[in-house]
């Protein structure tokens, strides 16, 4: 029996060695790959705040086709998206420079974790209200006015943002019911999800899946009844209908497709971290962590710079802008105030009053475009 004994806690010992050894090496393994992560991460942070700083100069003012709550939404949309590079990236990447990857947790990564979470929530909620703002301003166009009030929209944009905070307010507590961590593997400050499955799934139920039901339910009617138009005008042969570009193909499935590759897997590895309490390899860890961040700058070129209003505001700044600046050199590049320029952006000064009326849609779409065609 001594024996035996002696055996098994030899065989033990050299067990929790070897567990110990390739753990070293998988450590030593993801502190090699560090430089290469933090790159990617900087690299991404300029681009998306790069693209949403050029989308509130533009926003900030009255854009063709959009009315005051759309660019309130859209503003929404945009403070949240430019968070991931002012605050979250710039948060974790601290964290990865100064801290001591062996120490446990502390009350630090706690609250980048909060803040993580919070701003990813946010992200959510807005893009969600979005997309309910959108539907209603195609498929209650005459009582846009009085379902989507001023008001209202302020509310649900306030939703979007306070919610978020009471709903995840635990992580940031270190001695709270969750656990939070740094992770090498994707340079977050993760919270341990495994520790509480019960809360995983409670944010799981009340954040991803409400607001994806949301965006699928009206992005699904809106393409729907795009569709339905595209086929009234063809079979009615009214002039150009063939030649008409797919709006709806062209910006709502794309915004959906980006949506969903960009969130799920962030979800799923959640999850699966909750329900087996294990992890997953490091490179797949770090892309489904920071995927759902580089939706920030998708959103400014599936928002904002497919829509052509957009754009050409875009190009009225710019040239203000260079000839503010240094007016030889941007009459030498060719930009000159036109008439035409003047005349446009006198229309979009002062076309408030008229889109709050007609309850134009979002920068996303131009469905009543079409469905105003059908009444020619």
């Amino acid at each position: 029996m001594l024996v035996t004994q002696n055996v098994s806690s030899s065989e033990h010992s050299i067990g929790d060695d070897f567990n110990v050894t390739n753990f070293d090496d998988q450590r030593l393994l993801e502190l090699a790959h560090r430089p290469i992560k933090i790159g990617i991460i900087s690299i991404l942070g300029v681009m998306i705040t790069l693209g949403n700083i050029a989308v509130v100069l533009v926003i900030s003012s009255a854009v063709a086709g959009w009315s005051r709550n759309s660019r309130y939404f859209l503003l929404s949309l945009t403070g949240a998206d430019s968070a991931f590079g002012l605050v979250v990236m710039p948060l974790n990447l601290c964290v990865s420079l100064v801290k001591d990857h062996s120490e446990g947790p502390d009350p630090f990564c706690h609250v980048v974790a909060f803040f993580n979470a919070t701003v990813y929530s946010t992200c959510m909620y807005t893009l969600a209200t979005i997309s309910l703002e959108r539907y209603i301003a195609v498929f209650k166009p005459l009582n846009y006015s009085t379902v989507m009030t001023r008001k209202r929209a302020v509310i649900l944009i306030a939703f979007a943002w306070v919610f978020p905070i009471i709903l995840l307010l635990p992580i940031s507590f270190p001695e709270g019911i969750i656990e939070v961590h740094f992770s090498t593997a994707s340079l977050v400050c993760n919270p341990l999800y495994s520790s509480n499955v019960t809360y995983s799934l409670t944010l799981t139920g009340l954040i991803f899946f409400p607001c994806s039901t949301i965006m699928t339910y009206c992005n699904l009617r809106l393409w729907l009844a795009a569709k339905r138009q595209r086929s009234k005008l063809r079979k009615h042969h009214f002039g150009g209908s063939r030649n008409r570009p797919k709006v709806a193909s062209r910006v709502l499935v794309p915004v959906m497709t980006v949506y969903y590759t960009c969130w799920t897997p962030c979800m799923v590895i959640m999850l699966y971290n909750a329900m087996s309490g294990s992890g997953v390899p490091e490179w797949i860890e770090f892309v489904a962590v920071w995927l759902p961040t580089s939706n920030g700058f998708l959103n400014c070129i599936f928002y904002f710079w497919i829509n052509r209003s957009f754009r050409r505001k875009f190009h009225l700044l710019l040239q203000r802008l260079c000839l503010g600046l240094c007016p030889s050199v941007g009459i030498a590049l060719g930009c000159t105030a036109t008439t035409e320029d003047n005349m446009v952006s006198g229309v979009w000064d002062n076309n408030n009053s008229l889109q709050e009326r007609s309850s134009s849609v979002s920068s996303t779409c131009t469905l009543l475009t079409l469905a105003a065609e059908t009444h020619i």
